[in-house]
């Protein structure tokens, strides 16, 4: 399951990067919980929870449906 999120990323990483933003991917669990990092610009914005849940969690879950929540660490 990491390949697939890690490729499902890489679609994100292009609209996170024109803001001058990268997501970095820690780790999948069995249990369809995907820990990520974001960085740069998307590290210190006040609107990274909102582009964690409402950008990155709901295109990594629909691209792998194994994907139960997403989390920054």
């Amino acid at each position: 399951m990491r390949e697939e999120v890690e490729r499902a990323l890489e679609k994100v990483r292009i609209a996170l990067a024109a803001d001058g933003g990268n997501v970095e991917l820690i780790d999948v669990t069995e249990d369809g919980v995907v820990k990520v990092k974001l960085t740069g610009a998307c590290g210190c914005c006040p609107m990274s929870q909102m582009t964690l849940k409402m950008g990155i969690e709901r295109m990594l879950k629909q691209e792998v449906p194994q994907v139960k929540e997403v989390v920054s660490v």
